[in-house]
């Protein structure tokens, strides 16, 4: 089977440090196995973006030496595709119509998963409604090539979660596992901060009949409050004028050993000596890691 990998950030902000870390990971894994590694970006929803930031990534890959393969694709492109597989989940009756406001799920929940109101007591067809995916109350696993087994219950983690939104907007998870599949991606390598996402992809991709790629979750960076590097936490760009020593110190958090004589060397010999020396199989089993602000280079 060919490897073929992805990056696949949303335009809701520049990326950082953390992103670096995802694209170099994927990246590396799938040039050490002479595969192919894929820009997608998910610009599914429009009030998040920011402005530029679509138009950003390609120079931020380019400038860290990271190429990518074949056409860049966005998913608000695919729009109509997501409402057809949509349309097939509801003739399958895999799904159900919630017009749930967030205060009478927070009022009802209590924390607790989603408790299926609107399956049992359906909203008017003329009123505006989200579309949920009718989970299954059993116990599963998948094996995360860093992170190991990983147990679930769809039905007691998370309850029927959303799939289009009651702004019409497609939900991440409907939308990934639909571009997966068409792009026959193989190979998942992104942050860990997405490990809990997994099991509903898993789920989707029984529903459809689809593939499940292999998944690998990286610890992702955070800062000395413990939050996860991300544009919510106002983490600081990529500085695309010095690319050595943020990618020496990407190599240093995912635990690749760097030649310290690396140091005056090359973005591209730089990234030759980590597909030589990729090994997965070093990176910590760990959700998160503290980086230092100083050791994104960006000061």
């Amino acid at each position: 089977m060919h490897y073929i990998g992805r990056f696949a950030p949303s335009p809701t902000g520049l990326l950082h440090f953390g992103s670096l870390l995802a694209a170099l990971a994927s990246y590396l894994d799938a040039r050490s196995n002479r595969g192919t590694w894929l820009l997608r970006i998910e610009d599914l929803d429009p009030p998040r973006e920011h402005a530029g930031a679509s138009d950003s990534f390609p120079r931020t890959l380019e400038a860290f030496g990271l190429q990518w393969d074949g056409e860049i694709t966005l998913q608000s492109q695919r729009l109509g595709l997501y409402q057809e597989i949509l349309e097939q989940l509801i003739q399958q009756q895999d799904v159900y119509r919630c017009n749930c406001s967030r205060k009478q799920l927070q009022l009802r929940s209590g924390g607790l998963p989603y408790d299926g109101h609107c399956q049992q007591h359906p909203p008017n067809h003329d009123s505006p409604a989200a579309y949920r995916i009718r989970t299954a109350d059993q116990n599963n696993t998948f094996q995360d090539r860093i992170q190991g087994i990983q147990h679930y219950n769809l039905a007691t983690d998370c309850g029927d979660y959303v799939i289009r939104r009651k702004d019409n907007l497609f939900a991440y998870q409907l939308a990934v596992v639909v571009d997966d599949h068409l792009q026959q991606i193989s190979h998942v390598v992104r942050g860990c901060d997405l490990l809990t996402e997994t099991p509903k992809q898993l789920y989707l991709q029984q529903l459809l009949g689809y593939a499940t790629p292999s998944y690998a979750h990286i610890p992702v960076a955070a800062n000395a409050a413990g939050q996860k590097l991300s544009k919510q936490t106002y983490a600081t760009a990529l500085d695309l004028s010095r690319p050595v020593p943020q990618l020496l110190t990407a190599l240093e958090f995912l635990d690749q050993s760097p030649d310290p004589a690396l140091s005056d060397a090359r973005v591209d010999d730089i990234l030759q000596w980590a597909i030589e020396h990729w090994n997965i199989d070093a990176i910590p089993g760990l959700p998160a890691k503290e980086i230092a602000p100083e050791s994104t280079c960006d000061n």
